[in-house]
């Protein structure tokens, strides 16, 4: 009988290992269809075909491809949908490793205060007249200054770190989200007030490769360090006095994880605005396809990621005649699933 039994769960254990291994074939199929996809939803669809020759037309293709299909390839949809790549695996990738780091499903990558320290790098910027790349800037540093502050505090604090990081990230945010308010509030109704509400609300609609190439150097920095340490993250989801028996230096551990994950949310939010839900639903969704291992999971959480939020994209543009702040879908989105996890963590 013994015999059985261990044979039925190795059985089990093989089955679940063909399963997991079979996933991510899958998820970068989805990926690459939904791309496709993303190219065609619009005003302007365009084919696989015409993407093709479009792509190809500015590699020396001279075959029969309109100059609006071109245009539309490369100055509109393809700035966009990389834009949506790369925010929708950044904040994935970052809520992921903000959950295991904190060990709190709940958390996303806000929770340091790096969205609303650039959300007033951004206001303050448009305040004082900047715009294109400049705002980015200002966002993105506010974003970093925001978690530095958030941690440095953190360090006085005599409570352990993992608690002092969220509180003084809570308190981060609160002072940050004054300051918006307050320049909000100092800022010209028929102007600039527009534009700081446009840009919290989140937004892809003038997305452009400029903006895309300033983002990627750092987004691509912290997923390859996240990517080459993923498998140390199972370490610290245990408690630090286990990690540290295990000759794991937590504190150290932890600041690379936090500098990439701010990276990659701070270059995130200055690319698209506030975009919120992502960072909180996709690692859950990732978590039940492939398991709560990080080797897997950060991969998956990226590819999920990327097609998770093109599809919000493609919503925000096709719902209705006037497009969408996919901000605000993607709020739409992630508030009844927050709702579900707060109940089932409560029947669990």
């Amino acid at each position: 009988m013994m015999r059985d039994d261990k044979t039925a769960q190795k059985g089990k254990e093989t089955e679940s290992g063909r399963y997991q291994r079979s996933v991510m074939p899958v998820l970068s199929l989805l990926f690459v269809c939904t791309v496709l996809f993303s190219f065609w939803v619009g005003y302007y669809p365009l084919t696989p075909g015409e993407v093709v020759k479009a792509f190809f037309f500015r590699f020396g293709y001279q075959g029969a491809v309109s100059d609006q299909a071109v245009t539309i390839f490369w100055s509109i949809r393809l700035p966009r949908i990389l834009s949506a790549v790369l925010i929708g695996s950044a904040l994935s990738v970052a809520g992921s490793v903000y959950q295991g780091m904190f060990r709190n499903p709940l958390v996303s990558p806000d929770i340091l205060g790096v969205s609303s320290g650039a959300s007033l790098g951004a206001a303050f910027a448009i305040l004082n007249g900047v715009s294109g790349w400049r705002i980015q800037l200002a966002a993105f540093t506010g974003g970093i200054l925001a978690v530095a502050f958030s941690y440095l505090i953190s360090r006085k604090s005599a409570h352990s770190q993992t608690l002092s990081l969220v509180l003084t990230g809570s308190m981060i945010m609160a002072l940050c989200n004054s300051g918006v308010t307050m320049i909000k509030y100092m800022s010209d109704p028929n102007d600039v007030l527009q534009q700081i509400t446009f840009w919290l609300m989140g937004s892809l609609a003038k997305a452009n490769m400029a903006s895309v190439i300033w983002s990627l150097g750092p987004v691509l920095l912290g997923l390859a360090v996240i990517l080459a340490l993923r498998w140390r993250l199972n370490l610290l989801t245990l408690e630090d006095e286990e990690a540290q028996s295990l000759g794991v230096n937590v504190r150290r551990l932890r600041i690379v994880f936090i500098v990439a994950s701010t990276l990659v949310s701070a270059a995130a939010v200055c690319l698209g605005g506030l975009i919120g839900w992502v960072g909180l639903m996709v690692p859950h969704m990732a978590r039940a396809l492939v398991g709560a291992d990080y080797k897997r999971l950060i991969p998956a959480c990226g590819l999920m990621g990327a097609a998770y939020l093109l599809l919000m994209d493609d919503l925000a543009r096709s719902l209705l005649a006037l497009e969408i702040p996919i901000g605000v879908v993607t709020s739409f989105m992630g508030a009844p699933f927050f709702v579900y996890l707060i109940i089932k963590r409560k029947d669990g």
